[in-house]
């Protein structure tokens, strides 16, 4: 509240939202919960680490809790990815199908070494699913509530 972040939107990714996960270049299955909002035009992702192995837990293990990365948004995630490979960086994470229309995906590309954060490619879905809950509840929010927009 006293920094103007919010209402957050929580959702739990993995099974059943998630259709198709990778982890270092095999098929996984993981899960983790999400919490999204928004400071003016940045969205702000707090990441609970769940189960199965992911990027997410391998950072709090090597590092602790703290900044794991950026995200951008990949109209295209395949180009982006053919663009990351020939760069030298190698996805080591990703999941799809958490849009209303079982579209979306997400990527997580090893730049750790050059940026000391990884990059997240983001292809946003057309319609968000609703989240599982919001914080603050609606009712407590205020005319000035701000929805969330379609991403990752």
């Amino acid at each position: 509240e006293q920094f103007g972040i919010g209402p957050w939107h929580i959702y739990t990714y993995g099974r059943p939202l998630l259709k198709e996960m990778s982890y270092h270049g095999a098929p996984a299955n993981y899960s983790m919960r999400l919490a999204l909002s928004h400071v003016g035009d940045l969205r702000i992702e707090l990441i609970e680490v769940g189960q199965g192995d992911t990027v997410y837990r391998d950072f709090v293990e090597q590092h602790g809790y703290g900044v794991h990365h950026l995200g951008v948004l990949a109209p295209d995630i395949d180009a982006a990815l053919a663009e990351a490979r020939a760069a030298g960086y190698e996805m080591v994470q990703d999941g799809q199908g958490f849009g209303r229309d079982g579209d979306g995906r997400f990527a997580y590309l090893d730049t750790v070494a050059d940026l000391g954060v990884m990059i997240e490619l983001i292809q946003r879905p057309a319609g968000r699913m609703p989240p599982e809950s919001i914080y603050p509840p609606p009712e407590a929010q205020g005319p000035a509530a701000r929805p969330l927009p379609g991403g990752a």
